[in-house]
């Protein structure tokens, strides 16, 4: 089959790849542990429910229904697979999942290797993954598997005349749970019906953040009564949008705090502040006064989502380029967010362009809502409460789901036995 033959040849490019960058060789080295992993801590005698997510974001989505399964059926166990470095590296000791590890590659040999390992009795493959070895085999062993806050467009191969032979894969699952009309539309013109609209559980996991938001001292004392504008993940072509603008607005505070965090990029930070006062997370950690700062750089990890809670306005990067990160950790917070043009794969942003969130271009678009802003202070105020109300009004997918399953514990005692 020609997966299989690309997937040999992606194996193939992963492995000579590996040897120049050190992101891949994790990920290869990570796939290749993962049965020693599996070896060592599968339990014969345990039921595991199985999530996959491919990266970071993917299991923020999945981790609402993880924690409600673990909550509520502790008699079952979590395995717990990452596709990427960027989510099994920040995550590899999640304590919400028994066994934690990367998913080996999708060749007919390790996916059943892998699955006489697990056994799982239900599988969920969080929004974009579609692993046709793997998914084959849980089928033919009658094991449910559901696709979670999947979302669906045109221009994805099932949809295509040549993708018509790789889209069965899509017939192996038991339920798609969609985030839109649109995705369950489309699957309907494949012949895909066993679909319901619950929306994105990303809602109900920024909201699960917010209630455990950290109090942050440091934050708290630097933002203290001041105005304050907070970027979140950030890159260079975001920063030198907002950053012009306050330079000519002393009376802002600004926080920053960039996707990379590297010595070079932080210095480019500090040099297009043009002489305001800039103060580091860590050296305020270490005893340096917040007092005189005017900026603060978080120059680690962790903070972010408990951080939007001292802003009145916020700016969310990645926009500029490969695409926008999470908007909904700050709109939770009720403030208006901003973010870049290259937004249209992100329905949260689509949603929030009519709920308290600005797609802007250019340094002009930014400074003309940003002076409406200043000039309005209710109208701030009013875009704030619409982003957050935005928020709460999209969660409950969480909910949607385990009711459409459940009650799961007689669905996997009546598989197990």
């Amino acid at each position: 089959m020609i997966y299989n033959l690309i997937i040999y040849v992606y194996l193939l490019g992963v492995v000579i790849y590996s040897l120049f960058n050190e992101k891949v060789r994790k990920m290869w080295r990570g796939e290749r542990a993962a049965f020693k992993v599996l070896k060592e801590k599968v339990d014969p005698n345990a039921k595991y429910v199985w999530f996959h997510a491919a990266s970071l974001g993917e299991f923020e989505q999945g981790r609402p229904l993880m924690e409600r399964l673990r909550q509520d059926h502790p008699e079952y166990k979590i395995l717990l697979t990452f596709f990427s470095p960027s989510g099994y590296e920040v995550r590899k000791n999640y304590q919400g999942a028994d066994i934690i590890c990367y998913l080996p590659l999708d060749t007919p040999v390790s996916a059943l290797r892998f699955l006489r390992l697990i056994r799982p009795v239900m599988a969920f493959f969080i929004k974009y993954e579609f692993w046709y070895n793997y998914l084959h085999i849980l089928k033919h062993r009658h094991v449910p598997v559901y696709s979670v806050s999947s979302i669906f467009r045109p221009d994805q191969v099932f949809f295509k005349w040549y993708g018509r032979q790789y889209g069965r894969v899509l017939n192996c699952f038991t339920h798609f749970f969609v985030q839109n009309e649109q995705s369950k539309d489309l699957l309907a013109k494949i012949g895909i019906t066993n679909v319901t609209i619950v929306g994105d559980t990303r809602f109900d996991r920024v909201l699960q953040i917010k209630e455990a938001a950290k109090q942050l001292p440091i934050v708290e004392s630097f933002a203290h009564d001041a105005k304050v504008f907070i970027a979140g993940s950030s890159w260079q072509p975001d920063e030198e949008i907002f950053i012009k603008y306050f330079n000519a607005h002393p009376d802002w505070k600004l926080i920053i705090a960039p996707h990379v965090i590297g010595e070079d990029h932080l210095k480019q930070i500090e040099k297009l502040l043009e002489g305001r006062k800039v103060l580091r997370y860590i050296a305020a950690e270490k005893g340096a006064s917040v007092t005189d700062a005017e900026v603060l750089i978080i120059d680690c990890f962790g903070l972010l989502s408990s951080i939007y809670h001292y802003g009145n306005v916020a700016y969310v990067g990645g926009g500029f380029g490969v695409g926008i990160h999470n908007t909904l950790e700050a709109a939770v917070w009720d403030v208006p967010v901003f973010f870049g043009p290259n937004n249209q794969k992100f329905q949260e942003a689509q949603g929030l362009k009519k709920n308290g969130g600005f797609e802007i271009h250019d340094d002009e678009e930014f400074a003309a809502q940003m002076d409406r802003f200043v000039a309005d202070p209710v109208y701030l105020k009013e875009q704030g409460q619409k982003a957050g109300q935005f928020v709460q009004s999209l969660a409950g997918a969480t909910d949607k789901v385990l009711s459409a399953i459940l009650p799961l514990r007689s669905c996997i005692s009546c598989l197990c036995t």
